[in-house]
Parts: structure tokens; C-alpha cells; sequence
């Protein structure tokens, strides 16, 4: 069974910044559009940016001009490079495909906090 598993997650000053890392088992990437979704306590799971086979890329409008999503197919890895980083953006952070096919990894936790 393919497994995501999301890192790079931690605890940041507010304008500070973040790269996260998302790697799957398997080759299940090149075909899939995939995303970055974020779960606030609380809150409901959104997505916050996609990135299709092409590339073209998508962004909520809260994170737009702040966070970068990427890919490289080999290996199976998707980023998110997040800037000036904002105490809303806290949230558990996991990666899947667009829309979501695969089971949830654990996600990483990211905490913008002084």
C-alpha cells in the first residue's frame, strides 16, 4: 500500500519560513496532480495548493505570494516552501493526490508562534 509521509514541519517565528517535504513508497506521483492540505484544531482539512502533472500550480488565497508547492517525480517527493509565515498558518500539514485518492499520512506540524 503506498504511504505518504509528510516532514519538515516545526516551530517558527511569525515571517519566518518553512520547507516541507512530502515522500511516497512507490511511483504513484507522475500521474497525479498533487497538494498540500492543512487541518487547523478545529477547523476543517483544506487544501491549500495543488500542483497538476503539468505543473500548473494553484494556491488558497490566504497563502498566494507567500507558499511555493513543487515536485520532482524522481523521487516521488512533493514540497511546499512556505514564507513569512503567519500564527493562522498553524495547522497539522499533509500531502495527497488532487483531488485526495490515497490514505492520510500523519502530517507534519507546523506552529507559527513568538
Amino acid at each position: 500500500q503506498v504511504q505518504l509521509v509528510e516532514s519538515g514541519g516545526g516551530l517558527v517565528q511569525p515571517g519566518g519560513s518553512l520547507r516541507l517535504s512530502c515522500a511516497a513508497s512507490g511511483s504513484i506521483f507522475s500521474p497525479y496532480g498533487m497538494a498540500w492540505y492543512r487541518q487547523a484544531p478545529g477547523k476543517q482539512r483544506e487544501l491549500v495548493a495543488q500542483i497538476a502533472v503539468g505543473g500548473t500550480t494553484n494556491y488558497v488565497d490566504s497563502v498566494k505570494g507567500r507558499f511555493t508547492i513543487s515536485r520532482n517525480n524522481a523521487p516521488n517527493t512533493v514540497y511546499l516552501q512556505m514564507n513569512i509565515l503567519r500564527p493562522e498558518d498553524t495547522a497539522v500539514y499533509y500531502c495527497n493526490t488532487s483531488p485526495q485518492t490515497l490514505p492520510w499520512g500523519r502530517g507534519t506540524q507546523v506552529t507559527v508562534s513568538s
